[in-house]
């Protein structure tokens, strides 16, 4: 039986760009490989994202979008939970509506999975030989401490906890309770994942191509703050 990759975008005031993640994400879906459902939740966006996904839709009537709408802002990790409640597919795979991440690249990252060796994958953008855009240090160095920090925490020895793109078994993600409204879902999820018994969790090389703040990045040192109290929390 033919399986089903669900793919969950989370979206928040990405109008001006959105529907250049749709265009790879609907190249992906065409190019065949397993079906695909996309599920795009608008985090009570307070420009014309609903516009710009709603002309996509017309302009694209054979691409089947599910669209949620949070009727007030709630942060990345609600969105997601969002996402992850309404998802039907297989897998499920997590994809940010920026252009940092490329779906062409889901199929290393379902290898592991397919291949059955796997329950969780992580891609991670700190191995392989992957393009990765050249930016910010103190972002690099922030990243490479709340990974060292989860993995003192899950005994786990992951690259890159804070990666975006995770994949999952359907039953798996939706098994977890999980509370974190903001960019706390990272630790939160590792955290709790580590936990399941004989859970397999690999990790893949990916390309990253960042956005500067300027062009659209939002998390920052808050979250960084946060992350480090939820690695404390959901692991003591």
């Amino acid at each position: 039986m033919s399986k089903t990759l669900s793919i969950v975008i989370p979206a928040y005031n990405e109008g001006p760009t959105i529907h250049f993640i749709l265009d790879k994400v609907r190249a992906v879906v065409l190019s065949g490989g397993l079906q695909k459902e996309i599920i795009i939740v608008n985090d009570c966006s307070t420009d014309d994202t609903e516009a710009a996904i709603q002309r996509y839709q017309q302009e694209n009537p054979g691409f089947n979008i599910q669209y949620y709408k949070h009727e007030v802002n709630k942060g990345k990790g609600a969105a997601l939970h969002t996402g992850i409640r309404e998802a039907t597919g297989d897998y499920v795979i997590i994809q940010d509506a920026d252009l940092e991440y490329d779906p062409e690249e889901y199929n290393i990252l379902l290898k592991p999975v397919l291949d059955e060796v796997a329950d969780v994958v992580y891609g991670s953008r700190f191995m392989g030989g992957k393009p990765h855009r050249i930016l910010f240090f103190w972002h690099s160095i922030g990243n490479k401490f709340l990974t060292f920090l989860s993995n003192a925490m899950t005994n786990l020895n992951l690259t890159d906890m804070e990666t975006c793109y995770k994949l999952f078994r359907r039953e798996t993600i939706q098994s977890l309770q999980l509370k974190e409204q903001r960019f706390g879902f990272e630790p939160e999820v590792t955290a709790k994942i580590a936990r399941i018994p004989g859970i397999r969790i690999y990790e893949v090389g990916i390309s990253y191509y960042g956005r500067t703040y300027a062009e659209g990045k939002k998390i920052n040192w808050k979250d960084g703050f946060r992350a480090i109290y939820c690695i404390l929390k959901y692991n003591l």
